[in-house]
């Protein structure tokens, strides 16, 4: 539900209100007092109650302080479908929070191809597998281990589309990557570590 405040003269922006808890966890994997902790931070950081891109970016960056989260924020922020003329909601955000640390297996791969498939066509090129690879190298900045060459990326990138694209027609799609990462126990320990508790 959206909240006007104050339209007539003082023309103050417009105040986003969000369903309340109990109805956000019935859609979501998250109790309402979890909800209730979330949207307070979300709040803080988004006082009218949505976040465009410019803001999700430096709020991503003061978790990444020794890298430059821009460039992966700005494929996060486009992976999450957003119904508000590209701000984002707390629902929205809720949503992909709770697929992606809470969802299945495959709600988690179909996420990860999300962040991948940047042009949204339903296929991963080379080059858009290594956009977001040097956004991760980027993120990481001095906190890589071992320090990252700007080489590192190519030939990272090389290696394992080459494993992923098993019928050789130069793109992955959502089931070359399932069964790739599905033939592979570190990848799927991986997905399931993404199951938090707040």
């Amino acid at each position: 539900m959206v909240e006007e405040e104050c339209e007539e003269s003082t023309s103050l922006p417009v105040r986003y209100r969000p369903e309340p808890p109990a109805a956000l966890a019935r859609a979501s994997r998250f109790t309402p007092h979890e909800i209730k902790l979330m949207y307070r931070g979300f709040k803080q950081e988004c006082p009218t109650g949505m976040v465009d891109e410019e803001t999700f970016k430096n709020i991503f960056s003061q978790f990444f302080p020794l890298g430059d989260a821009s460039q992966y924020a700005h494929f996060v922020f486009n992976a999450v479908k957003h119904k508000h003329g590209g701000k984002l909601s707390f629902e929205e955000f809720l949503d992909t929070l709770s697929r992606v640390a809470r969802g299945s297996v495959q709600e988690k791969l179909s996420w990860v191809f999300a962040l991948y498939d940047v042009d949204g066509d339903g296929r991963i090129s080379r080059s858009e597998m290594l956009a977001v690879v040097e956004a991760v190298y980027e993120l990481l900045g001095r906190a890589a281990v071992p320090p990252v060459l700007p080489a590192s990326a190519k030939d990272h990138v090389d290696k394992i589309f080459n494993l992923m694209d098993t019928n050789a027609d130069g793109v992955v799609t959502p089931d070359e990557l399932a069964r790739w990462c599905t033939r592979d126990p570190a990848l799927l320990q991986s997905l399931q570590t993404l199951d938090t508790v707040l």
